[in-house]
């Protein structure tokens, strides 16, 4: 059995790192650099870095931003925000990523999961999926897609996806717990990797959904503004019963 991996989230616009509830974007937390600075510090195990604009505003990833995000990191990096195309797949992955997310891109054309996954491999494609009430959002949360998030990640999976990245638009930034219901369906309708995030506020928090069947457990909020890290949470998590990298 693989390890639980414990991955701590960045997300960012042109001013820098955000972190907002529901997917606002009106709270800036500083600079990206410090950011990823404190996350090099503590030896995390991988991190997610999403530009959180690059959608709404139409336009690409900031390739030169990742490269420079990326080139101090030693742990495997996911990245997205923007993504269109295979062409920026390759760019994103040639400046420092490791994995791509992709979620409106591939909800519009989902043919290009199954051409991502040809041309780079599935452990190089990650499909996020962003869920409010139940129903798949795309654009950020903007958009309703009136589309369970079940037969979505089942669709991704079989077009070639490695992993699925499961956000709860409705818990996110609120401290007050993941979307259990919501994990324990998408997990057991596939095979590969499910990682969560959305509402962890503590290391119980992250228990609760490998419980209901997550693989990976990813916070944001929770590693900006409490006292606590992705290494205390591996010990906890490993004093009860869980395979953790310490």
């Amino acid at each position: 059995m693989l390890a639980i991996r414990i991955v701590p989230v960045l997300l960012w616009d042109e001013h820098g790192a955000v972190k907002g509830r529901q997917f606002s974007k009106d709270r800036h937390i500083g600079s990206m650099m410090d950011r990823i600075r404190l996350m090099e510090r503590r030896d995390i195990d991988e991190l997610i870095i999403l530009d959180v604009v690059a959608t709404p505003e139409k336009r690409g990833p900031r390739f030169e931003d990742i490269k420079h995000f990326c080139e101090n990191l030693f742990c495997p990096v996911t990245v997205g925000g923007g993504v269109k195309n295979c062409h920026d797949i390759q760019r994103l992955l040639a400046n420092g990523a490791d994995k791509v997310a992709i979620n409106t891109a591939a909800f519009e054309n989902p043919g290009l999961i199954d051409e991502a996954a040809k041309k780079f491999g599935s452990q190089a494609v990650v499909v996020s999926i962003d869920v409010w009430e139940g129903s798949v959002h795309t654009h950020c949360g903007q958009r309703d897609r009136h589309c369970d998030p079940v037969w979505w990640a089942q669709d991704c999976e079989s077009r070639g996806a490695g992993e699925i990245l499961l956000n709860s638009i409705e818990r996110d930034g609120s401290l007050d717990g993941y979307d259990l219901d919501t994990i324990a369906a998408v997990s057991a309708a596939v095979s590969i990797p499910v990682v969560v995030a959305g509402g962890a506020g503590t290391y119980e928090h992250f228990a609760d959904a490998l419980k209901a069947g997550a693989h990976a457990v990813a916070a944001g909020a929770m590693f900006q503004f409490k006292d606590l890290t992705p290494k205390g949470a591996s010990r906890y998590l490993h004093e009860r019963g869980f395979q953790v990298r310490l």
